[in-house]
Order: structure tokens, then sequence, then C-alpha cells
């Protein structure tokens, strides 16, 4: 502790240190530059926000509208799902850090694990807990948005209220973007699973973490921008 607070930096090998802001800044960095990149190319969020738009476009044609509210309601299901997922990891590796040497020991059984102290492995499990507490946090954040959404789906006006089409274009603007926001969120909690094990790689080596990285950034964009399901989802717009 007192090497913590005396010559933080010494803490970890300079490669180590270089791992971890790689890391970061790939997060940061791929997160940003998927949303610019989808203004030009059209990510699989952005395609299926279209998709979201032309649906609470049809709400407003759409006299029974129940269907509409059960299906924006069974959307919160998968962000329900992880958010208590993360909850169940949060408090596992909350436990692993109460007993921190026995859970170095059994990592250090492992073939090709890197031989740390204590006090890196606390570093290391704390890392991941971060991400998955922001991964909750995420995933409460669009179950709540969704909410919103079904909310605006119940007090959409009756068929024959709108005065022109020019209103059902502005409700389908709206319901749609909030629910592309919850979707938008929704992902981010995804991302972060997906870049845990990353951090996990960092428990072989500070290789094995930027090499993971970098293989996770990568299926990233293969998903969002050259996946089957989008070029599905392309053509069924055009």
């Amino acid at each position: 502790m007192n090497l913590l607070l005396a010559k933080p930096f010494e803490l970890l090998p300079a490669l180590d240190w270089l791992a971890l802001a790689l890391f970061f800044a790939g997060w940061v960095g791929y997160a940003l530059w998927a949303k610019r990149r989808a203004e030009v190319r059209p990510s699989i969020l952005a395609t299926t926000n279209r998709w979201r738009r032309r649906w609470m476009l049809q709400v407003t044609w759409r006299e029974n509208r129940i269907v509409d509210s059960a299906v924006a309601q069974s959307l919160s299901a998968s962000p329900s799902f992880f958010a208590s997922t993360s909850i169940l990891i949060i408090g596992g590796l909350l436990a692993a850090l109460a007993s921190t040497e026995k859970a170095t020991e059994l990592v250090q059984e492992l073939p090709f694990a890197a031989r740390t102290s204590a006090l890196v492995f606390d570093l290391k499990l704390a890392t991941l807990a971060a991400i998955f507490v922001f991964a909750f946090f995420r995933f409460t954040w669009s179950i709540r948005q969704y909410s919103f959404g079904v909310v605006m789906v119940g007090a959409a006006p009756d068929v024959r209220r709108y005065a022109n089409d020019a209103e059902r274009e502005l409700f389908a603007d709206r319901a749609g973007r909030v629910m592309g926001l919850a979707a938008e969120t929704f992902n981010d909690g995804l991302r972060a699973y997906y870049l845990s094990f990353a951090v996990v790689a960092w428990f072989v080596s500070a290789w094995a973490f930027i090499g993971a990285t970098v293989f996770v950034l990568w299926v990233l964009y293969r998903r969002e921008f050259h996946s089957e399901v989008l070029h599905a989802l392309r053509a069924g717009l055009d």
C-alpha cells in the first residue's frame, strides 16, 4: 500500500500500463469513431433505428396498440437479464477481492498465467469489476428508456385525431428516437461485456491483453458494420 501511495506508476511494469491505456483508449475511441462512422456507412444500430422509426409511424395508424406496447416492454427483457447478470458477476468479483490470496494461487496454477503480486491481482479484479459496474448502469438506464417508450406508445393519440401526416411523422420521430436511445444504451452495456474478455486476458500477460483488445474491437467492428444481419436489415429499407 505504501508503494501504491508513494510511486503508483511503479505498481505495474511499463508494458502493463501501456496495455491498460490502449484498452481504454480503444474502447472510448472506437465508441466515438463508430458513432461518426454510422453517419457515412450505417451501422446495425443506425439501421435498426430506422426500423424503429418506421414501427412508430405504423403505431399512428393502428387503433389497437396492445401488441405494440407488449413488444416495447419485451425489448426491455434483454437489458434486464444482463443487469441481473452484472450484479452476480460484480458480487463474484468482490468475493474474489476478499480472498485475494486463494484467488491468486488458483490463477497462478493455470498454464501461461502471469505471476503477479496480490496487489496487482487486486488491481486487475478491480478493473474488471469497474467494467461490469459501468455495464450495470447502462443496462438499467436502457430499461428505463424502454419504459419511457412504452409510455409514448400508450399516450399516442387515436388514429383519427391526427390532423395531418406531419403530426404522424413528428410522433414517429420522437418515439423512434426514444426507442433508439434505449437500444444505444443497451449496446454500450453489451460492448462493455465484450471488452471484459480482453481484461480477462490480462491475467495471462500484458501482450495477451493487447492482442485480446485488438481482437474484440475487430469483432465489434465486423458485427456492427459488416454482418449478414446488417445487410438483410438494410435491404428491407431500400
